[in-house]
């Protein structure tokens, strides 16, 4: 990793990153409503899923500590056992158009289906507004949503904050631990932790 990378890294690991401001999501509180466009066109609100589960994941191929996650199939792991369970599971890219991270919808497609990835949909949100309103600052960033449209989590993926594949066998899955315990009906003990990874390249000025 080049000294530039490790430090917008760092820097977002320590929750400094652009693109937090005007977060309106709070755990315990209504998820903010949203309509996005998924990679096959297709219109995708949160509304559509009223009475089930919903995990949020913001995403960035780019990322090393996307690269982390989907390289050592733990992104995946985590996708098909909420799947499996009932939970809808969106996967949100917010990177603008003209950042060099950014694709296309139908590259991002790709990149998912090589990746085996299990998410139920995943939506383009290229002007940032998605992002923008859970104040999602980092890639990944977590969040879920209960059948009553709250929002039960917010936060990271997991406890190990690095890009080194090998801490996930030793992590504590923040998602997983989350989504059992309001599958089940009983409150998130952990309902907000740190997020951590790259940056969310948003557009600038948004």
């Amino acid at each position: 990793m080049n000294k530039l990378l490790l430090a917008a890294a760092v820097a977002t690991t320590l929750g400094l990153a652009t693109g937090a401001a005007r977060a309106n999501a709070t755990v315990g509180q209504p998820a903010p409503a949203f309509t996005a466009t998924d990679t096959s066109g297709k219109a995708v609100s949160l509304a559509d899923f009223k009475g089930k589960h919903v995990v949020l994941e913001w995403v960035n191929p780019g990322c090393p500590y996307v690269v982390k996650h989907y390289g050592s199939a733990n992104m995946q792991g985590t996708q098909k056992e909420a799947t499996a369970k009932g939970v809808v599971w969106l996967t949100v890219n917010s990177t603008a158009p003209e950042h060099s991270d950014y694709k296309a919808p139908s590259a991002l497609a790709q990149w998912m289906q090589s990746q085996k990835a299990a998410a139920s949909a995943t939506l383009m949100d290229p002007d940032g507004k998605v992002g923008r309103a859970y104040g999602a600052r980092t890639t990944p960033h977590m969040y879920i949503v209960d059948p009553k449209g709250v929002l039960v989590y917010a936060g990271g993926i997991d406890n190990k904050p690095s890009s080194n594949p090998a801490d996930v066998a030793t992590a504590t899955n923040h998602v997983k631990v989350a989504l059992a315990e309001t599958l089940a009906g009983k409150p998130v003990t952990q309902a907000a932790t740190r997020p951590y990874g790259c940056s969310v390249k948003y557009p600038s000025g948004a």
